[in-house]
């Protein structure tokens, strides 16, 4: 599948080192002023800066091709493009008879019985660029309804401070080793009442945006995993006159629906898979063999991610609000 959401709907195309990188965005609402210099502010995150900076130097230069016309939402489908440029599809020729570990490379095989072996082809992460140019496009949307989506890097190893964490992935690069780690995200000024009840409810669809991401292994959200050693007194959330609650264990999610508080969610990024290092693997005719990486390849995707995160949960959440529309009359 190439596509997600409901109303607000997006699909994307492209492979990583093919012409370009694009998508169609359908469902977003006309008459939204768009700034296309925001948006490609929002889209240079993705590369990051100083030591996370990826070494593809790609300008990633958005086109819009339709659906904004003098900086206004159509209503229409925006449809749009990043072009490819610095690729290096030499680096890469030894894995065209060899399966990268940790990689899409075997299932793709499995499923399409050949594979672009080019950059991963279209399981790189590459593809989340197209991501970004449709989160950007929400996140402005939402601005518009009081919502803002925010996200921090709350670890990297075992790091939790910016110090540590840049001391870990120092010390990786220069063993050619690689790091997970956890993104935090936030969703603010979502009013009570948004989300499906039973099988669309709101932590299952940013769940699932989430899983779609490369590199994710996991989520969770409010208390999350630690409210199973908790007692109920002590994660409780107590309402207050107004309505809303004296702490948020919850997330700002109760029975699948928003509740009006902050919804907030923890995503958890595999370290790299290819390391700059002899890799052990088998050819596609099952001989073990011993591969030596080359080209460009990141220590840790998580500084680079924080904005796939706040894309994918923009146009969830934006799609959310959409459907609410439709409850009553």
């Amino acid at each position: 599948m190439d596509s997600i959401g409901t109303l607000l709907s997006l699909t994307t195309f492209g492979e990583s080192h093919g012409p370009a990188m694009g998508g169609v965005l359908t469902g977003a609402p006309s008459g939204v002023p768009v700034s296309l210099e925001r948006l490609q502010a929002f889209v240079d995150r993705r590369r990051a800066s100083g030591a996370h900076a990826t070494a593809r130097h790609e300008a990633d230069r958005v086109e819009i091709l339709s659906g904004i016309y003098e900086g206004v939402t159509l209503g229409t489908p925006v449809g749009f493009l990043v072009r490819n440029a610095d690729v290096r599809s030499a680096d890469y020729q030894l894995w065209a008879d060899a399966y990268r570990p940790g990689h899409a490379d075997y299932t793709y095989e499995a499923k399409f019985g050949l594979r672009d072996w080019r950059g991963g082809g279209r399981a790189s992460a590459r593809e989340t660029v197209a991501r970004v140019v449709a989160g950007g496009i929400a996140v402005q949307i939402l601005e518009r309804l009081g919502v803002t989506v925010s996200s921090e890097v709350s670890q990297i190893g075992t790091a939790t401070d910016a110090d540590s964490m840049r001391r870990q992935l120092d010390q990786a690069r220069a063993e050619g080793d690689s790091f997970g780690g956890i993104i935090t995200c936030t969703i603010a000024g979502v009013k009570a009442g948004v989300g499906e009840p039973t099988f669309g409810k709101l932590q299952s669809r940013l769940a699932a945006a989430m899983f779609t991401i490369p590199a994710v292994k996991g989520f969770d959200y409010g208390m999350g995993f630690a409210g199973a050693a908790a007692r109920g007194s002590e994660v409780i959330d107590r309402f207050l006159p107004d309505f809303t609650t004296a702490a948020n264990h919850s997330g700002g999610i109760q029975g699948g629906i928003s509740n009006g508080a902050d919804i907030y969610f923890r995503v958890a990024f595999k370290p790299v898979a290819t390391m700059m290092r002899p890799i052990d693997t088998v050819d596609r005719h099952g001989r073990e063999i011993t591969v030596e990486p080359r080209g460009r390849h990141d220590v840790c995707v998580v500084p680079r991610a924080a904005v796939v995160v706040e894309s994918m949960a923009a146009l969830t959440i934006l799609d959310a609000i959409l459907l609410n529309r439709s409850s009553r009359l």
